[in-house]
């Protein structure tokens, strides 16, 4: 095995804590690395943090012996764009490519998997990695999250729409493939509580459908609640594999020596939640669990998901292995009262889906405070969901799931569901105009009297002087970090697209550079 360097924080954490002489050196073997993702998940969807109906026993966990966050963001509310940052500790806008969805990952972007990988951590990965989106054109040999362990699968589904991945056993034979003490880095992806549901599965297993919270910009139906029952039911079939990974490694006497963190890439998949910047596509559970400190800590103040890497490279004393824009977690993780941490965060989007005609993404950027959230569009004449479109073959959405078929066609930013279809039907409604219709192109929520972002209140006179403060420091903000969009360079929109493409006008050709918008 390669040499690793020294775990210095931890190892003088350690000595400061639990040893009687400053002299005495302790010898502290690498922690391993297990980063549990779901797919979708948004926060308070865990049992620790009161959502009703969710059982979530590995979550709670980690949480209750180890630090709880309750402000927790992605930089972008869709799945590769928002791995990337995780990877790389970078906002969107700065990782080129890899800052849209289902594009690619370009090579000169420094991933923490690798570097600890080339220091002879054992890593691999189960379920959905870095995806979707092509990361071989850049020259990787290999996914940025590691070696694939995908070989088991489960013989019997616990409903139809729920992927066939073993996780759990998956993860057994990737530990089991490593030497004896080599320390590891497994990335456990769920594709839960990704879409499709089988409907009235929540039901089905027992769920109360009188007592499941349904979120304010949701109308409170029966349809939506048994869609959020669904939901519900695959945020704990990730839980549930993450919790006989956590058993295997107390078998294995691993688990005291092991780095957990449990999280989401983004929001769930509801109209006005995954795929926008407002509270419940970004905000996502967050609980970290380190070997012999802190146990049971709660945290209030915003963090962001591109903290992640610049905490592992610190907690292996290698903060110049990287360069990124987030800011190490450990000070948290490792004191009972921690120095402040970050007063903001900021989060972003670009293209989704192929949603509009050529090609072109729906460019927002937001910034986010204990008390409001700022977001601004830079392309306010745009669909922020996707155009309406006629009906053809090629442009109706249909829902997959038994029962439910698409009233209109169109709006592909939304992934399709039974949510979705109640909330087309309802037209001349605020839900309808929350999710589908144009925005203005400033925002601004008062978080704590409106945590479902259901009222704009931009242009209140009362709160005329903290839109103004928040909007300087983000545009300040972007412009320090080279963001194109406010240099008025539209060069996302140029960048190509390996996921399936939609009979829209314009430019529309797969895997291929848009050159009316190449910089």
């Amino acid at each position: 095995m390669k040499t690793l360097n020294p775990f210095v924080l931890l190892c003088l954490f350690l000595l400061i804590n639990f040893c009687s002489s400053p002299a005495t050196k302790v010898e502290v073997p690498p922690p391993n690395i297990l980063i549990a993702i779901a797919d979708d998940h948004s926060y308070p969807h865990t049992g620790i943090y009161g959502f009703a109906e969710t059982q979530t026993p590995a979550f709670d966990y980690i949480a209750q012996n180890g630090v709880l966050f309750h402000n927790a963001f992605v930089a972008a509310p869709q799945c590769s764009p928002s791995r990337a940052a995780i990877l790389t500790g970078k906002n969107i806008w700065e990782l080129e490519e890899a800052g849209t969805h289902a594009s690619n990952f370009p090579i000169k972007f420094k991933v923490f998997t690798e570097i600890l990988d080339s220091l002879g951590y054992f890593v691999g990965y189960t379920g959905k990695p870095w995806s979707p989106g092509n990361w071989e054109i850049s020259g990787r040999k290999q996914n940025p999250v590691g070696k694939a362990y995908n070989r088991y699968q489960l013989a019997d589904l616990p409903t139809e729409g729920i992927r066939a991945n073993d996780y759990a056993k998956n993860f057994k034979d990737f530990f089991n493939q490593k030497e004896e003490g080599e320390p590891f880095v497994f990335w456990y992806g769920a594709f839960e509580p990704h879409r499709v549901y089988e409907y009235q599965s929540g039901l089905k297993s027992g769920k109360n459908i009188e007592t499941v919270q349904v979120p304010e910009f949701l109308p409170d139906t029966e349809v939506v609640r048994n869609d959020l029952l669904d939901y519900i039911l695959e945020v704990e079939h990730f839980d549930n594999h993450l919790l006989k990974m956590i058993d295997f490694l107390r078998e294995k006497g691993e688990l005291e020596n092991t780095f957990i963190l449990v999280t989401a890439d983004n929001g769930m998949p509801f109209p006005y939640a995954k795929a926008n910047v407002q509270e419940f596509g970004t905000h996502v559970p967050l609980a970290i669990s380190l070997p012999n400190v802190i146990k049971g800590k709660e945290v209030y103040e915003t963090v962001g998901l591109i903290d992640l890497a610049p905490t592992l490279m610190e907690l292996a004393g290698l903060e110049d292995a990287m360069t990124p824009t987030g800011k190490s977690l450990l000070p948290v993780l490792i004191n009972e009262e921690h120095p402040p941490h970050r007063e903001y965060v900021l989060t972003g989007r670009e293209r989704h889906t192929h949603a509009r005609p050529d090609n072109l993404g729906y460019p927002a950027r937001a910034i986010r405070t204990q008390e409001y959230l700022y977001v601004y569009h830079f392309n306010p004449d745009r669909w922020p969901q996707g155009d309406p479109v006629p009906s053809t073959p090629q442009n109706d959405q249909r829902s997959m799931v038994k029962g439910f078929k698409a009233l209109y066609p169109g709006y592909h930013d939304v992934d399709p569901s039974p949510s979705k279809e109640e909330i087309m039907a309802m037209r001349d409604t605020p839900y309808f105009d929350r999710a589908f219709a144009k925005r203005p192109r400033e925002q601004l929520y008062d978080i704590q009297k409106d945590p479902y972002c259901t009222q704009n209140i931009a242009l209140f006179p009362e709160y005329k002087e903290v839109l103004i403060q928040l909007k300087q420091q983000l545009l300040s903000d972007l412009k320090q970090q080279g963001d194109p969009r406010v240099y008025e360079n539209p060069v996302f929109d140029s960048y190509p697209r390996y996921s399936t493409m939609r009979n829209f006008p314009g430019f529309n050709l797969r895997g291929k550079y848009n050159p009316a918008f190449a910089r």
